[in-house]
């Protein structure tokens, strides 16, 4: 199933339930007083946060939700039953909007739930209405009409770190490593067509798909993964050293972290020096040399799946850090 990071939906919250005239029935009189109940109140629709992150995609062709209307009052001032809500799971991250109000709320928290659209209130019985001066009234109310409206949702993964690098830069394969993922890994461009998650010691990894140049301007897969980048805590940038070379792709991922915006750029980030196991020990540190001057980074990790010591000694320096945050 693809990945659904985003979807737009039609939901209507219920309408209220109707008050109603009715008399209490004495015996020898033709009528006793009013009785009529209130209406019940229409269901809501309700946002629950869970983590899933396929949530989105059962959105895809079901499109159309409905609460359920409140219940009219009834006799002898029974008041009507309330509507039931309907509950749309959605990822924790995502952002729900209103198109036609602009009203926005985020899901942040697995079990969190938001009312984004109201049920109707219930309209009054005639009971409601008796009062010293008129003491057999015939008047009540109708329920009120729930919320409607079309409701945009968008998914920005939520994660402590987050790959980033031109693809085949090793991203999947170090997330698998370093956690249970189970990213699919290739050697070709563009293996990786959704973000993958894993739990590294009680913190998220997110493996966001290739970036290439022009990403922020909706080449490749960049422009729809450049958002998850947005709530990631710190970039784990690898630059693979089989590229041709490792300071233009150092700096062209940079680039298109600035051209998009929204603070991408000014995230910590933590420069990492991929697949190392290909070079000897001089390249090694010669490359290492040249991508700390080019990024301006203190410290150049370095990484190779296919080197166990290295490997964990580069998890060792990844959870200090995370530890740190």
């Amino acid at each position: 199933m693809a990945f659904v990071d985003s979807v737009t939906i039609e939901a209507a919250a219920g309408r209220g339930g109707h008050g109603v005239v009715r008399w209490l029935r004495e015996k020898g009189r033709p009528r006793g007083g009013p009785c009529g109940g209130d209406g019940g109140r229409g269901g809501d629709v309700v946002l629950e946060g869970v983590r899933d992150l396929a949530a989105l995609a059962s959105y895809r062709h079901d499109k159309q939700f409905a609460a359920a209307n409140g219940q009219d009052g009834g006799y002898n001032n029974k008041h009507g039953a309330d509507g039931a809500p309907v509950v749309l799971r959605v990822p924790v991250g995502t952002l729900a909007r209103v198109a036609e109000t602009g009203r926005e709320v985020e899901l942040m928290k697995e079990g969190e739930q938001v009312t984004i659209l109201s049920g109707g209130a219930g309209g009054f019985g005639n009971a409601h209405f008796k009062s010293s001066t008129n003491q057999n009234p015939f008047e009540s109310t109708k329920g009120k009409p729930g919320e409607a409206g079309s409701i945009e949702l968008e998914l920005k993964l939520m994660a402590d770190a987050g790959f980033i690098g031109l693809p085949s830069a090793g991203k999947s394969s170090l997330l698998n490593a370093l956690t249970r993922a189970q990213a699919k890994v290739g050697a070709y461009p563009f293996t990786t067509l959704e973000p993958n998650l894993g739990d590294f010691h009680g913190h998220i990894l997110a493996d966001i798909p290739g970036l290439i140049e022009g990403a922020s301007a909706g080449r490749g897969l960049g422009s729809r993964f450049l958002k998850h980048v947005e709530r990631t805590g710190i970039l784990i940038h690898l630059v693979s050293v089989d590229q041709e070379n490792i300071a233009e792709s150092y700096t062209s991922i940079r680039k298109e972290l600035e051209a998009f915006g929204r603070g991408l750029s000014e995230k910590k980030e933590v420069v990492v020096l991929s697949k190392v196991d290909l070079l000897g020990e001089e390249e090694v540190e010669r490359q290492t040399a040249l991508l700390s001057q080019v990024s301006g980074a203190p410290e150049v990790l370095t990484v190779s799946v296919n080197d166990p010591v290295r490997l964990k000694a580069f998890a060792d320096r990844l959870s200090g850090i995370l530890a740190a945050l």
